[in-house]
This record gives C-alpha cells, structure tokens and sequence, in this order.
C-alpha cells in the first residue's frame, strides 16, 4: 500500500506530535507514515518523542543556519531529499515565507488553538491565543487545522472543533482543555483526510 510520507515540524513538548504518533500507531492515520521529525529548537521535547518513537529528526536553526532564507532553503532540501509529502506544523513557532509554502502547495497543515478567523493571525499563539479569548469574553473556543498559505492563519480550512469556555477558567486550564478535546483529536483525522488525497494523487502519477 503506498503512503504519503510526513514530516512534523516542532518547537517545544510535541504533545501534538505525540498525538500524530499515538494515532499511526493505532491506525486513524491509514495512508500517511511519519517519517521525519524537524525541530527549530535544540532543546525541544519533542526530540525526545521522535526518539522513542523511532523517528528520524532533525535540527536546524535560522541561527545555526545564517537566517531565514537559508533555514528555509536547508529545510527544503532535507523535505525534498526524503520525499515528503505531507508537512505538519504541530506547535511550530516561526512564521514561513511565501517562497517556502508556495513550493508545498495544499502540502503544508497546521493547527491553530481557537476557531478562525477568532484569535488568529501574527502576534497569536500558544498562550496568548488564549488569553485573548479569556480578555474578550467569549463563551466558546476550540482549534482549527487549515491549509497553510503565506498568510499567517490564512489557509483553506479543514476541520474545527468547539470547545466551551467555563467560569474560572485560566489560559492555562484552558489551553490544556482545548489540546485534550480539540487538537488532540483534530491533528491526526486532519492528517489522514489529507494523506488519503495526496496518495489518490499520487496513484495517478505512478
């Protein structure tokens, strides 16, 4: 059978990562193979994950790279060189250039933690996507997996997800409560809805 190859992107604990892994394992994710683990910084945890689950990876750095276009251009190759199909951003912390995601296009997810356009864009995410829906009051957040384009947050949609707001609740609650009920789940059925057409693609191609 073949299968869309993978590669996750990282910057810190990769529970999203672990959720991806966790979901192969079991077989929600079908017709992709998570074969590439690349994180932009060196003391990610989620090198760790890819460790243990026996999971080539990679680090680069824009420092150790000499900058933006380089790093892009060092990560290109090392997609390219693997044949990737698919690029997951799964709590990937820097912003990537037009010239990097027009070369993956409908190639390259990411999951967001809030409900686009809600709390999304430059400036937001991690906490602060939560602190933002806290501050403004709303009684419902949730995640969203979309397309990644050269617009920050600015892709096609794929899969949302509600997740309630409830009183006390602290950005840290309920950031944790968001990953649990809606990213966990959304990143892997994401994953697999994109790996089954890029395969169907593919077939065509052979």
């Amino acid at each position: 059978m073949i299968k869309a190859k993978i590669a996750v992107l990282v910057s810190g604990g990769g529970t999203n990562l672990q959720a991806l892994i966790d979901a192969e394992r079991a077989g929600k994710i079908k017709s992709g193979e998570i074969v590439l683990v690349v994180s932009n910084s060196k003391t990610a945890y989620a090198l760790e994950r890819a460790k243990n689950g026996g999971i080539e990876s990679l680090c680069l750095t824009k420092k150790d790279c000499g900058g933006q276009e380089a790093f892009e251009q060092e990560l290109i190759e090392a997609l390219d060189t693997r044949g990737i199909d698919l690029v997951i951003l799964a709590g990937f912390m820097s912003i990537l250039s037009e010239a990097f995601t027009v070369h993956y296009p409908k190639r390259i997810i990411n999951i967001h933690p809030a409900l686009i356009p809600s709390f999304c864009g430059k400036g937001y995410y991690g906490l602060k996507v939560h602190e933002a829906a806290l501050q403004y009051g709303v009684k419902v957040t949730g995640a969203t997996v979309h397309y990644v384009n050269e617009i920050p947050d600015g892709g096609e949609i794929i899969l949302q997800k509600a997740v309630n707001i409830r009183p006390g609740d602290t950005p840290e609650v309920l950031q944790r409560r968001v990953m649990e009920q809606a990213e966990w789940k959304l990143l892997p059925r994401a994953a697999e809805l994109v790996c089954r057409r890029l395969v169907k693609e593919k077939g065509k191609t052979i």
